[in-house]
């Protein structure tokens, strides 16, 4: 199979506070062909293929691609525990050093339960076009039923893409407990933006670890972990009977990129303004894990004005 050229995708990069390019090589069937028409698209979707790829990067003999990789996207190693990896695989999933990373202080704020890059919505409704008129982003198809979402109607939505570059391990936006889960779908597409508007109903196959949290700051969110191209398994670390701690590691994915998507109830929380200023014109924004996404609306009005005067409605 013949490798495209890599494809550029414009971010904004919040810290940077400006738009950058990302560039990631990857297949011609993954971005250039609709789904299903390309075998090797299909097999590479298959649970089969995802075993079978992750025990080839779990051999000893796959540490020999780790310095490439860090070189070539600039990773700063230096964020990160300091250890002996035994394979790729097990560089995918290193670990920050305590520290290297926070969650706001204020608990209004909602951190990041991600180091990714985030889309957002005030209030996703059919209208909605992602990529086509609401159809990739329906909580009912994701939630897995009508009653599960129907809490979440016109609610708020973040939807981040992780990397294959990125930290992948997924945090607790906030303090709280699970109320129900369940794990939904069998395909493992790839997640990128363009392979997205080729299949828009990605998020809806795709395998998903679907949760539904009560948080003390935020409501009732529809908290779902999707599994990618690649990354079949998503390991949850937190026992889900157990209440969590915001900042608390909550799971990770094994190998690959990966997405993650939070629906919360209307009028509960509204994401960032930056996140919101650039999802209409397809740019996803950069954030670092535990940086503010979202900004609770439960405040009493003083409250709300005072953050307001104080700059801290990102």
């Amino acid at each position: 199979m013949m490798a495209a050229d890599p494809k550029s995708v414009t971010l904004w990069d919040r810290d940077k506070g400006k738009s950058v390019e990302e560039f990631m090589p990857d297949h011609t069937t993954t971005y250039e062909t609709r789904p299903l028409r390309s075998p090797v698209q299909w097999l590479q979707s298959t649970p089969i293929y995802d075993r079978l790829y992750a025990l080839y990067q779990a051999a000893p003999w796959t540490t020999r691609q780790i310095e490439p990789f860090v070189r070539e996207y600039h990773i700063d190693m230096s964020e990160f525990e300091p250890r002996r990896y035994r394979s790729y695989a097990d560089f995918f999933v290193r670990e920050f050093k305590p520290g290297a990373r926070r969650f706001p202080e204020d608990p209004a704020h909602m951190g990041a339960p991600a180091e990714a890059r985030y889309f957002g919505w005030e209030r996703f409704g059919p209208e909605q076009r992602f990529p086509v008129k609401g159809q990739s982003l329906a909580a009912q198809a994701i939630l897995g039923s009508a009653e599960r979402a129907k809490p979440f109607l016109g609610g708020p939505v973040l939807l981040m893409r992780l990397s294959p570059v990125d930290y992948h391990h997924v945090h607790y936006p906030d303090d709280g407990r699970a109320v129900d889960h369940q794990r939904l779908g069998r395909s493992i597409w790839t997640v990128t933006w363009p392979a997205v508007q080729n299949k828009p109903d990605i998020y809806v196959r795709n395998e998903r670890q679907v949760n539904i949290l009560e948080t003390k700051q935020f409501g009732r969110l529809g908290f779902v972990e999707f599994g990618a191209l690649t990354v079949g398994r998503i390991v949850q670390r937190h026992p889900l009977d157990q209440p969590f701690r915001r900042g608390a590691q909550k799971s990770v994915f094994k190998f690959g990129g990966s997405a993650v998507a939070i629906f919360g109830e209307p009028g509960a929380w509204r994401p960032s303004d930056d996140i919101l200023e650039h999802t209409p014109q397809g740019m996803e924004t950069i954030v670092r894990l535990g940086e503010p996404v979202a900004t609770s609306l439960r405040a009493t009005p003083r409250e709300a004005a005072e953050r307001r005067g104080q700059g801290q409605f990102a």
